[in-house]
């Protein structure tokens, strides 16, 4: 009997040593059991593609064209998704009073900048453009028709907080954006 015993305390706790560990999510929109999502500096163009890809397939299933990948509008997301994490709060607003147009500008873009999704969550990207999609507003800068270029980014906190960023452009080249610029741009 003793034997069993330690057969069965031996088991138990071999079994439990196989078994892996995840680092649970906190936040608000954290969900119990679900480990945090992190994103390593490999995964920056794949997350980008993936993101791409799935923003056509939903343009697609709209009768919408395709939009590319544009990396003056990945450089303003990538440098928004920074900035809203040093002020700590998610707004289409720059530390330096800038607006998502002048942004734009600012890293190259010289088409119309049509409109700028952002989020404040541990969710990852589809999960996020799943959000997205669920609210008109930040729906319809996704489903712009004259749209035709997607830029994409984020920043990760060591805690695990991801700021994305998507910003959608295409059309005719604007005039250089003036301060009230922010006025013309779709918000979500």
């Amino acid at each position: 009997m003793v034997r069993f015993l330690i057969l069965l305390v031996s088991g138990v706790f071999l079994l439990a040593s196989c078994t892996t560990t995840t680092t649970t999510g906190v936040g608000t929109n954290a969900r119990p059991g679900m480990g945090v999502y992190r994103i390593s500096k490999l995964q920056t163009s794949r997350i980008q593609f993936r993101m791409l890809d799935s923003v056509n397939a939903l343009r697609k299933a709209e009768g919408l064209g395709n939009l590319s990948l544009n990396s003056s509008l990945n450089a303003a997301a990538a440098t928004h998704s920074r900035d809203m994490a040093v002020q700590n709060r998610p707004w289409h607003f720059g530390s330096d009073g800038s607006s998502p147009v002048e942004r734009a500008w600012r890293a190259g873009y010289r088409q119309t900048m049509l409109g700028e999704n952002i989020s404040e969550t541990y969710e990852t990207e589809l999960e996020t453009l799943a959000a997205w999609m669920d609210q008109k507003d930040t729906r319809n800068v996704i489903v712009a028709e004259q749209a035709q270029h997607l830029g994409f980014s984020w920043h990760q906190e060591p805690g695990g907080k991801i700021w994305w960023t998507l910003i959608i452009g295409g059309g005719a080249t604007p005039v250089q954006p003036s301060p009230n610029s922010l006025a013309q741009v779709p918000q979500g």
